[in-house]
């Protein structure tokens, strides 16, 4: 692991996915002094950022890359509760310990801030905690529709709501509409995450290809050739 103290103002206000992080709130000035708790850190794929069941002393805040997060069961199933890019932010526990596995998906550049230190901030920046609550409101938002999608989907209407987050992930992200697809994680990671099968999954991609609702050009990658029915089916259509 690779880290850097306070990165600079000009890293900062360089960052390509400031407009979505935890640091939009803030303007230049503030921007300088917020990174002062700042620890920039460089993970390698396949490398755990924070442990289910550790002290969560550290919230962080993703630059570029793809996390997944991911709890175990004692019989050692894996349920992947969230899959996170740049711009999101983790590691905010209500309690003393993470109640969750980070683990990076692909080579990830984070931002890391002292727990106690950024929630000690909020005072200084109000901006920030407003934003934090922002994203804390969004992040239960995404829960309640993870909740239904566990509970009342069918297998194709999972993979379709997985497909179509996405596409509006890529969308936040790049600014721009596109049909074309990048899927990081692999067809296991997409089990965990919908509570499927490996064999299941693939399967329902085989079936939206032959209903040419989308383009499997490898394994990382999907082109929607007709996101309108995707989303249909995704709605129970």
């Amino acid at each position: 692991m690779a880290a850097n103290n306070c990165p600079t103002n000009a890293a900062c206000e360089g960052c390509s996915s400031r407009h979505l992080s935890l640091c939009n709130a803030l303007d230049t000035d503030e921007l300088h002094r917020f990174s002062e708790i700042s620890t920039d850190i460089h993970k390698p794929a396949k490398q755990i950022i924070c442990s289910e069941d550790e002290a969560a002393d550290y919230i962080y805040n993703i630059r570029n890359g793809t996390v997944r997060l991911s709890k175990m069961l004692a019989d050692g199933r894996r349920q992947i509760t969230g899959f996170l890019f740049a711009g999101d932010f983790f590691g905010l526990s209500c309690k003393d310990k993470y109640s969750y596995t980070a683990e990076a998906i692909t080579d990830v550049d984070i931002c890391r801030f002292p727990r106690a230190k950024i929630i000690g901030s909020f005072k200084e920046f109000p901006a920030l905690g407003e934003r934090v609550f922002e994203m804390t409101r969004t992040e239960l938002e995404a829960t309640h529709d993870q909740m239904l999608l566990l509970g009342r989907k069918t297998a194709k209407e999972k993979l379709c709501s997985f497909l179509l987050t996405l596409q509006e992930k890529s969308r936040c992200l790049e600014g721009q509409d596109k049909n074309e697809i990048k899927i990081p994680m692999n067809r296991s990671d997409i089990a965990d995450f919908l509570g499927l099968t490996v064999e299941t999954i693939s399967r329902q991609f085989t079936n939206l290809h032959k209903m040419n609702l989308i383009e499997l050009d490898d394994a990382h990658k999907v082109v929607l050739t007709n996101p309108e029915a995707i989303a249909a089916i995704a709605e129970g259509n």
